[in-house]
């Protein structure tokens, strides 16, 4: 195991850790669209608030895609292979929101249908994910060439990773309304009814969060053991703690900002108990298995190919954030809602 391995470990997550803080309160805001927005107006105001932005959010997926690909070939063959008809679905659902958000405006008779489209576009994603999550943490069946031996799909459902499924739906969904509570006009109906859900789904979070902990320790995996437990714990004390402050500024109704920035830490630090809880497993083989867990010692590409990703990452992902910062600081501020008759 390689010290560049090991920094694309954590770069990979890194990339994962992005793509869930900032396409996390997109994907949110779609699966509120149809619970929140009561009216055209307030239909527009939502899909308004991430229309500049979401495309450039969904760069952090594409880009830990292919650095998985590059830096741990053997993992991602087999993680998308045997995630592929999930991995359809969850395109299928990008696919149909960004759709859905481009027409809904311009294509008025079909407005019903294109509002649906992109609820659930926005729904497919936001639970496939976390269902993933359980997965390459709770282990799957391979063979012995390290391929996905299990049954396609229905395989990959069990109550573990339907409750890290609804983990991530309810991280997703406190993301969306500390969004959209940010972006609507202070005193609406609409920034109102954001700050009700959003601090049920922090409590939904929280609830799950604990309840996944003592379920995957004793039950799932109470065999692991991380090489960084201490870096695990600190994860998820900063993740608790994130999540009360969320909580905290939440219920003072007037620090939007900070209950979004509070909710990105929490998102940012679930991630990485993830990442040090599975140390330095990349994918782990379920009990039974016939092929060993694929690792970052028997994954890993070569240091030549890793130091090039290395110095295409120190020139690319600053670059990356930099169009963040510039789209977002141009995009700031509350938006009006737009006037419409019903």
């Amino acid at each position: 195991m390689t010290a560049l391995g090991v920094l694309w470990f954590f770069l990979i997550f890194l990339l994962i850790a992005g793509y869930f803080v900032f396409d996390g309160f997109d994907l949110g805001a779609g699966v509120l669209y149809p619970f929140i927005a009561k009216t055209d107006s307030e239909r527009e105001l939502v899909r308004h608030s991430i229309g500049p932005i979401w495309d450039g959010n969904e760069v952090w997926l594409l880009t830990a895609g292919g650095a998985l690909f590059a830096a741990f070939a053997p993992a991602y063959a087999t993680t998308f292979s045997g995630f592929y008809l999930a991995i359809m679905l969850v395109l299928f659902g990008l696919i149909l929101r960004a759709v859905s958000v481009e027409f809904a405006t311009r294509d008025p008779e079909w407005a019903k249908v294109w509002n649906a489209c992109f609820f659930v576009g926005s729904l497919l994603p936001a639970v496939l994910f976390g269902v993933a999550v359980g997965n390459i943490y709770a282990g799957i069946p391979m063979d012995a060439a390290g391929n996905y031996s299990g049954i396609p799909l229905l395989g990959l459902i069990t109550p573990f990773t339907l409750l890290c499924g609804l983990l991530g739906l309810a991280m997703f969904i406190v993301a969306g309304g500390a969004w959209i509570a940010l972006k609507a006009p202070h005193d609406s109906d609409l920034r109102a009814r954001a700050i009700k859900i959003r601090f049920v789904a922090q409590l939904m979070a929280v609830v799950l969060f604990l309840l996944l902990s003592v379920y995957g320790h004793f039950l799932i995996q109470p065999d692991m053991v991380s090489e960084l437990s201490g870096a695990r714990f600190a994860c998820a004390i900063v993740f608790l703690a994130a999540m009360v402050g969320s909580i905290a500024y939440g219920r003072n109704g007037e620090r939007d900002l900070h209950v979004f920035i509070a909710q990105a830490i929490a998102a940012f630090s679930l991630v990485f108990l993830l990442a040090t809880s599975m140390f330095p497993n990349l994918v782990v083989a379920s009990a039974g298995s016939i092929g060993p867990s694929i690792t970052i010692a028997t994954a890993a590409s070569s240091d030549t190919a890793l130091g090039w990703m290395t110095g295409i990452a120190c020139i690319g992902v600053p670059l990356v954030l930099v169009y963040h910062v510039f789209t977002y600081r141009t995009f700031r501020g509350r938006l009006q809602e737009p006037d419409h008759r019903e």
